[in-house]
């Protein structure tokens, strides 16, 4: 199956058995799909859902793409011995104290299987139904045996609650929850004739050699860049959002890609083949809604449009425009020494100046000299306090060194005055920058601008070709395609908005000139 008309053949033969396996089903075209990709992966299936929603009847249809190997179907209790899933014990062996099941007809004997009620799965038996699941081995006794299992179909009608069942739901890669018929298709699923149990065509069913080499050639199918960039992303936000997968979990997920790439007739794994990973990652089913929003959101992310590190860079280059647009110098006269604005709004080369303190509009004084504290602890004396406490009613007049003095001569000297060292402020220009800066800068920003240019072209491109690409996907539904086509219209409109801002942010950058001598 190494060239372009296997790869083709192999496609047809899929699409038919679809088709076939999807015949007398009504709105469980994915549930189909992903049971029968699951099988070509050699994964296990979780079909969540009320009884009544056809999970069995999948099971036995998904039996019947096989053309080999048995089927095995049981429905668990609480009170569910081992001996209903693996096989009773061997009396002949007891005899000889050896230890036996016989498993022909059981679960260690199928190539595929469906168990109901998997939860209700008890101690007694889920260490052995875990190493079957997953290893496919099974313990006989003594002896490790190697068991033909290919995929198991579980099935039940609540997720589990209990610690110790955890190791049990995640042995089980793709999760489907199985609704009800909706209301628009009641009517046909009661006019819906009774199926008949006719078998598939035989050039179309699979045998265990078509089965091993899906698997073997799968594992060449390439993981391009842009479909490792978004599963890392996709890994981060799941750890953000307190999903837990597991490295195991990722792993088989990636094998499920790479099957799905193979049997669509692809080379490499594309970003629309994860559209499937929404069925592989969530741990409740409400979980499913949020994986697929996050898909849709970031399906541009192929052409290495990343919203979110965009959104930050073009904000830091906007507040670096402000910054730079608002930075300022201090003036200096012509010998170099810094000027600063006095209290009257004269330049001057004084730091700092000596100035009247005031009171509620008054000016302070300090009392005469002979007194120890002439501040007043640091308040100083408004011209009644002043003329209170130290000048005479009548004459307004206090005795100063041997001589006596009028208030109003008293005040009049500057350097009886209350007075704080204030600072003066700094004499400021805009800034001004060289022609190398502001070349440089627009340079740097003119790169975003162009980058966002060729991420709108080829998001543009992903959605003309949308249709055409995913017409006649194996795996991937057609209602996607109006869903994509939406997700990829809102992500130009992102990068549209994205480019008037960082235009913006060039012509700011521009302007700059004009703040040159």
């Amino acid at each position: 199956m190494n060239t372009a008309s296997d790869a083709s053949a192999l496609k047809i033969r899929l699409s038919v058995l679809i088709h076939s396996l999807q015949k007398g089903f009504i709105e469980r075209e994915t549930a189909v799909r992903l049971a029968l990709l699951s099988l070509l992966s050699g994964e296990h299936i979780l079909l969540i859902g009320a009884p009544g929603t056809a999970k069995s009847e999948l099971a036995r249809r998904l039996h019947h793409a096989l053309n080999e190997g048995e089927y095995f179907e049981r429905l668990l209790t609480r009170f569910s011995v081992p001996e209903e899933l693996f096989g009773p014990l061997s009396i002949k062996s007891l005899e000889q104290d050896r230890y036996h099941r016989l498993t022909r007809n059981y679960l260690p004997s199928a190539s595929i299987a469906f168990i109901d009620e998997i939860f209700k799965a008890n101690s007694a038996i889920l260490n052995s139904l875990l190493t079957l699941l997953n290893e496919r081995e099974f313990d006989n006794g003594e002896q490790r045996e190697k068991v033909p299992l290919l995929c198991v179909v579980g099935a039940s009608n609540e997720l589990p609650d209990d610690d110790e069942l955890a190791a049990l739901y995640d042995r089980f890669l793709c999760r489907y929850e199985v609704q009800q018929v909706s209301e628009q298709q009641f009517i046909s699923l009661l006019k819906l004739p009774e199926r008949e149990n006719k078998p598939l065509d035989a050039q179309v069913v699979f045998t265990l050699d078509d089965l091993n080499l899906v698997l073997t050639q799968a594992q060449f199918i390439e993981l391009p860049d842009d479909v490792l960039n978004l599963l890392h992303s996709l890994r981060r936000y799941l750890l953000e959002q307190n999903i837990p997968v597991s490295d195991r979990r990722w792993r088989k997920a990636v094998k499920l890609l790479q099957v799905a790439a193979f049997t669509n007739g692809q080379k490499m794994v594309t970003l629309w083949d994860c559209y499937l990973l929404q069925y592989c990652l969530w741990h409740r089913p409400q979980q499913r809604q949020v994986i697929l929003n996050w898909y849709q959101s970031h399906l541009g992310i192929g052409t290495g449009f990343n919203q979110e590190r965009m959104e930050k860079l073009i904000n830091t280059w906007e507040k670096t425009l402000h910054e730079e647009s608002q930075r300022t110098v201090q003036l200096k006269n012509n010998r170099g020494e810094r000027l600063y604005m006095d209290r009257e709004g004269n330049q001057t080369l004084d730091k700092e100046q000596w100035a009247a303190t005031e009171r509620n509009g008054q000016t302070l004084y300090l009392a005469p000299p002979d007194n120890t504290d002439r501040t007043n602890n640091d308040k100083g004396y408004t011209f009644d306090e002043l003329k209170s406490q130290f000048f005479d009613d009548y004459y307004q007049q206090c005795h100063i060194d041997g001589h006596w003095q009028h208030i109003n001569k008293y005040i009049a000297n500057p350097q009886n005055q209350f007075r704080t060292l204030l600072s003066n402020e700094p004499c400021l220009e805009p800034a001004t920058y060289s022609v190398d800066f502001i070349t440089k800068r627009v340079s740097e920003t003119q790169q975003i601008a162009d980058d966002l240019a060729r991420f709108e072209e080829q998001i543009d491109e992903q959605k003309t070709g949308l249709s055409e690409t995913l017409s006649d996907h194996l795996w991937i539904g057609k209602v996607f395609v109006q869903q994509a086509d939406i997700s990829l219209s809102e992500t130009i409109y992102a990068v549209n908005e994205l480019q008037k801002r960082i235009e913006k942010v060039i012509t700011g950058f521009k302007q700059l000139a004009h703040n040159r001598t």
